[in-house]
């Protein structure tokens, strides 16, 4: 799968026919980021569904904190209907950043994105669910057919949510633009291959922000927004694994906990940078998404795409055809 994502930040008539655009170049999916305070990832997501043929489409991901997973779960049968069965459900605990603006935090994070995964499926199955876990669902049930299977893919970047998700889920939406980090992933479902409960192959997916641009220098500078999100949520073993300093991560954090996005995108480092996300020409990325694909099954490029995101889409098809295994 060569996907892309894109965020909310952009009204849902730009982002629209930018899933056009996707299309027209061949990607197999889109999907569509949250933050609450963005756009709606779903109402985006439908509005594409009227507007595309084939790419499938999805929440990458869907944050079951603050909105209940049975909700959650009929937006995704929504979509499949709206989509003519191309709705893919992706799900994770969110953006530590912006949810705990929410008062939320991230306790029992892999407990919450397991059950709110198995009683979608249920509930795409046609079941009414009783459920006591992390969250409460009560002879609960959809008044509709999802008749299309939809395939579920767990946000993932530390060690437990990636086994979950390979043991699991049918993929992962695994954040990391590093090849060592999707070579450690990689290591991670091995781990896991004979526990896998689903008996489809499991779809690792390199979740990676990427900033393509003729500009070298222009590509670089548009990656400090995303890079800024991932570094700040990143746990302490992948910002030891590049030597990025836990503190100056924290205080990324705070900045954009604030609302301070400058000062947070000020103090982006250059192995930040380096470490999560793939800049440059798209000689460059072609060449990085090479490397990726040594470990990942499929790549999903996210935001910021680059400095001029329609322009970013065509380099990133060129880019991708560049790519033997694509």
């Amino acid at each position: 799968m060569n996907a892309i994502e894109l965020t909310p930040e952009h009204p849902v008539a730009q982002l629209s026919d930018l899933a056009v655009e996707a299309e027209k170049q061949d990607f197999d999916a889109v999907f569509v980021s949250h933050h609450y305070n963005n756009r709606d990832q779903f109402m985006a997501l439908a509005e594409m569904a009227t507007r595309t043929e084939e790419v499938l489409l999805g929440p990458g991901i869907a944050n079951p904190y603050e909105t209940h997973p049975v909700t959650l779960a009929s937006r995704a049968g929504t979509l499949s209907e709206m989509s003519d069965g191309r709705a893919v459900f992706g799900v994770g605990p969110g953006d530590r950043s912006t949810i705990r603006n929410l008062g939320f935090d991230h306790e029992n994070a892999l407990r919450r994105v397991l059950e709110t995964m198995k009683v979608a499926e249920r509930l795409w199955d046609g079941e009414r669910v009783d459920h006591d876990g992390t969250f409460e669902a009560v002879d609960a049930g959809l008044n509709y057919e999802v008749g299309d299977e939809i395939p579920t893919y767990v946000g993932a970047q530390g060690p437990h949510m990636t086994r979950m998700a390979a043991k699991h889920a049918d993929g992962a939406l695994y954040n990391g633009a590093h090849p060592k980090d999707l070579a450690w992933a990689r290591e991670q479902a091995e781990e896991m291959a004979d526990e896998r409960v689903p008996d489809t192959d499991f779809d690792l997916a390199a979740y990676a922000s990427v900033s393509v641009a003729e500009d070298e220098d222009a590509a670089r500078e548009a990656a400090r927004p995303p890079v800024a999100f991932v570094a700040a949520g990143s746990p302490p073993p992948v910002l030891d694994r590049h030597g990025i300093d836990r503190d100056v991560a924290a205080d990324v954090g705070d900045a954009i906990s604030a609302g301070e996005f400058e000062r947070a995108f000020g103090l982006v480092t250059e192995p930040m940078l380096s470490a999560f996300c793939i800049t440059g020409t798209p000689e460059d990325v072609a060449e990085r998404v090479e490397a990726l694909r040594e470990h990942a099954d499929s790549v999903v490029f996210a935001s910021p795409l680059g400095p001029d995101i329609e322009d970013a889409i065509s380099l990133l098809g060129a880019a991708t055809d560049r790519s033997p295994d694509a």
